[in-house]
């Protein structure tokens, strides 16, 4: 085994954050049961946060960033994980107080790790990643509610990144007939070859309007947030559901209780970080199965490297990457 291993790290310098791919012995490893050879991460908007001095993400320093990762175990003080086994992680305070999967090698608690569900492998993972996990578990709980795809259309705002792009792939696959809403206008086609059967811009679900507007939609998966969120809930058809992953566009809901005590709206978070592990398993074993997506590893994600990282976590967090990054690491 490597005595030391190469990782994109991210130290405090004053009052700026400065980022770089640097060589470290291995027992510099962080605290954890189960070490982990890593193959592949991805990049996600959190992960660009965690480069910003004020990104509010980053609870130590120096830190290895990266929410994601799917590797081969070396070594495991704990019996539930062999050497050989192949594992992911998502979640938890990985990336954010606990150095993550920009690096070759990792080490976590024994209480993060998946085994990596038949019909996935590492990079299909990591195509998924956070990003992924997070629309099946807005799925989830879309149908827990009621959701079905004869109830009608379903939305997909913020539809040409990470989570909207898969979301979208995934109720396609289900039946469900998708609207798509991007600001990118030249991502129609790429919306079109996911699922999409109508796709409406930006300026149109986040202008603000009555507050109960025309019913359209019987569920909608957000991860805008703000006056997108407002203009969602006020344009929901009768008991219909809507799922908020996310607050690109804002934290504050600018909205009334008309939607929600007129309309019977319903409003469900979705947290991935801390989803109990009985349902993280269960949703994992899903999206190797049924919500697996045909052009998962090639349409929907593309690969980067630890030496390109700096200029893919600036687009990220400016919104100029479309799908899902992989970082090829192992």
């Amino acid at each position: 085994m490597a005595q030391s291993y190469r990782a994109f790290v991210v130290e405090q310098a004053g009052e700026e954050v400065k980022t770089g791919v640097v060589e470290r012995p291995l027992d510099q490893l962080a605290e954890g049961e189960v070490t982990i050879r890593v193959a592949y991460s991805s990049v996600n908007y959190k992960d660009g946060l965690a480069t910003l001095a004020k990104g509010g993400v980053v609870r130590r320093y120096p830190l290895v960033p990266g929410i994601d990762l799917a590797g081969t175990v070396t070594h495991s003080r704990d019996p539930r994980f062999r050497e050989g086994d192949q594992v992911l992680v998502t979640g938890y305070d990985l990336g954010v107080a606990h150095d993550g999967g920009f690096a070759e090698f990792a080490r976590v608690p024994v209480s993060w790790a998946v085994k990596l569900p038949r019909g996935l492998s590492p990079r299909e993972a990591m195509a998924y990643g956070t990003a992924g996990f997070t629309a099946a578990l807005a799925i989830r709980r879309l149908e827990d509610n009621g959701l079905k795809p004869a109830g009608g259309p379903i939305l997909v705002t913020g539809a040409s990144g990470g989570v909207g792009s898969l979301a979208l792939a995934m109720l396609a696959k289900l039946g469900y007939t998708v609207a798509a809403s991007t600001g990118k206008t030249g991502e129609h086609d790429y919306l079109k070859k996911l699922g999409a059967n109508q796709i409406l811009s930006r300026d149109e679900v986040s202008a603000e309007g009555r507050p109960l507007g025309q019913p359209m939609w019987a569920g909608a998966i957000d991860q805008v947030g703000g006056t997108t969120l407002a203009w969602v809930l006020s344009t929901m058809a009768y008991r219909g559901l809507v799922a908020a992953t996310g607050l690109t566009g804002g934290a504050k809901l600018p909205t009334t209780v008309l939607p929600f005590i007129l309309r019977g709206v319903s409003l469900l978070g979705v947290d991935s970080v801390m989803c109990p592990m009985t349902e993280r398993i269960e949703i994992w074993q899903r999206l190797a199965g049924p919500l697996k997506p045909a052009r998962l590893g090639d349409l929907i994600a593309h690969e980067t490297t630890l030496e390109d990282l700096p200029k893919v976590l600036a687009s990220i967090l400016k919104g100029g990457v479309r799908g899902r990054t992989i970082v090829k690491i192992g």
